[in-house]
C-alpha cells in the first residue's frame, strides 16, 4: 500500500537526520543526492526540520571548489539521553546529546554495606552528577538505559544472576526507580550492552549475528542473532561463567557460588592461579581483573617459555568454552572483549582461533573488540540514544 503524503515525509525526513547523524554537515544538495530526492524536495525538507528545531545552518562550503552552499546539522540540544553503568565498586552515570557527544559524566562510589544508602538514592545521584556536569536538568533526558551484572527478570521484576550486587534485589526496587524518576528507564544486562557498542560502534558494525565473550570482573556472553539481542526466557541467555565444561569439577548450587565451571577454568581469577602452577612469581596485586589483564598482556609479548604456555593454555581454557557456544548458535563472528581478553591481542586471539577450530565444526572468525573506553557505559548511552532519536525524530505525529 502507498503511504500516506505525512507518512512519506517522515521517512524522508528520518532519512535525512540519519545521513546527518552519519557524515556530520551536509549540503542540500548533498542531501539530495544521498536520499534521492529532488532539490526543491529537499530544501522544503530542511526547512521543515530547521522550523521543528532538528537540524542548524552550520556554516557554509566556502574554500571548497564550487559556489558556497549552507550546510546543515542535526541540532545537538534536540534530545538528550543518559546511561549508567553499574558495578559493586561504583556507579559511573554520562549524558549524551542526540548526536551521541557525550556532555556530562560523574563517578559515584558505591557506599559500603553498611550505610544503608537506598539504590534509589544512588542511582539518582549519579544521574544527577552527570546532568549537572552537563549544565542540564534531570527533566531534560528523555530516556535513562542502566546496565547491571545480571539480568531482571521480566516475570518477577527482580535481579538475577548477580548476587555480588548489594541492595538491588527487592521485589519493588524497579517501581520505586520509576517514581523517582521522570523519564522511561530501561535495565539491561552489562555484557548485552557491550555487544550494542560493538555492534554501532566497533567490531561486529554490519554483523547481525555474533557472540560477544566477555572476561573482566566476570565470565560472560552476549549473543546477538538476526540483529537482536537474545535475552532469553528469565533474561539469563549470556551467563557462560555457570556452563559446565571439561577441566573443571562440576560446580553445584552455581547462583548460590555466583560462579561455575567456564568461570573456575577461564575467569579472571584462574590466570593469576595459573600463573603460579607455571612458576611466574612476578605477579601483581590488585582485583582479579586488573592482575589478570597485566598478566595477560605482559605474556601476549613475551618470548619466556612460562609466559607463552600461560597464554597458551588460557586461550585453550577459553575456546572449550566458546566451542559449546559456537556449536549451538553457528555464529558469523565472535568478539572478544573485557580487559582480559583484549589485553592479549592478535596473539591470544590467533590462539584462541586456532584452538576453536579444533573444539568445534563451526569455523565464526574471531576478532579483538574495538570498543575499549568503557564499553558498559557507552552501550547504555547508544541504547538510550536509538530509542530518543525514534521519540525525537518522528515528524508524522
Amino acid at each position: 500500500m502507498a503511504g500516506t503524503p505525512r507518512t512519506l515525509r517522515a521517512m524522508n525526513d528520518r532519512a535525512a537526520l540519519d545521513l546527518l547523524l552519519e557524515h556530520g554537515q551536509l549540503s542540500r544538495t548533498r542531501i539530495g543526492k544521498l536520499t534521492g530526492l529532488s532539490k526543491p524536495t529537499a530544501s522544503q525538507l530542511l526547512a521543515r526540520l530547521e522550523a521543528a528545531g532538528l537540524v542548524l545552518a552550520g556554516g557554509t562550503t566556502e574554500g571548497r571548489p564550487g559556489p558556497n552552499a549552507q550546510l546543515y546539522e542535526v541540532n545537538p540540544a534536540a534530545g538528550y539521553a543518559a546511561g549508567l553503568d553499574v558495578t559493586p565498586e561504583r556507579i559511573l552515570a554520562a549524558v549524551a546529546d542526540i548526536t551521541g557527544r557525550t556532555i556530562g559524566s560523574y563517578a559515584l562510589p558505591a557506599p559500603g554495606r553498611r550505610t544503608g544508602t537506598p539504590v534509589v538514592q544512588q542511582v539518582t545521584d549519579a544521574l544527577d552528577g552527570a546532568v549537572k556536569a552537563a549544565g542540564l536538568a534531570r527533566a531534560d533526558v528523555h530516556r535513562l538505559v542502566i546496565g547491571t551484572p545480571g539480568a531482571f527478570d521480566p516475570g518477577t521484576g527482580r535481579l538475577r544472576y548477580a548476587s555480588h550486587l548489594p541492595g538491588w534485589h527487592t521485589p519493588a526496587l524497579l517501581g520505586e526507580l520509576a517514581a523517582a524518576l521522570p523519564m522511561p528507564v530501561e535495565y539491561e544486562n552489562d555484557v548485552n550492552l557491550v555487544a550494542v557498542a560493538e555492534q554501532r560502534l566497533g567490531a561486529a558494525r554490519g554483523h547481525d549475528d555474533f557472540v560477544l565473550l566477555w572476561n573482566e570482573g566476570g565470565l560472560g556472553a552476549a549473543l546477538v542473532l538476526g540483529g537482536r539481542l537474545h535475552r532469553g526466557w528469565t533474561g539469563g541467555a549470556g551467563e557462560v561463567g555457570f556452563l559446565p565444561v571439561p577441566g573443571t569439577p562440576l560446580v553445584r548450587q552455581v547462583t548460590k557460588a555466583n560462579s561455575g565451571g567456564y568461570q573456575e577454568l577461564a575467569g579472571s581469577q584462574a590466570v593469576p592461579r595459573l600463573a603460579r602452577e607455571l612458576g611466574i612469581d612476578d605477579i601483581p596485586n590488585g582485583p582479579y581483573a586488573e592482575v589478570a589483564a597485566a598478566l595477560v598482556a605482559r605474556a601476549a609479548h613475551s618470548e619466556d617459555p612460562a609466559h607463552q604456555q600461560l597464554l597458551e593454555t588460557y586461550a585453550t581454557r577459553l575456546a572449550t568454552g566458546l566451542a559449546s557456544l559456537v556449536s549451538v548458535l553457528d555464529p558469523e563472528l565472535v568478539v572478544l572483549s573485557g580487559a582480559s581478553l583484549t589485553a592479549g591481542g592478535e596473539p591470544l586471539r590467533a590462539l584462541v582461533q586456532s584452538e576453536l577450530a579444533e573444539l568445534a565444526a563451526a569455523r565464526p572468525h574471531l576478532v579483538v573488540g574495538d570498543v575499549h573506553e568503557q564499553p558498559v557505559l557507552r552501550g547504555a548511552l547508544e541504547s538510550a540514544l536509538a530509542a530518543t532519536r525514534d521519540e525525537v525524530f518522528d515528524t508524522s505525529r
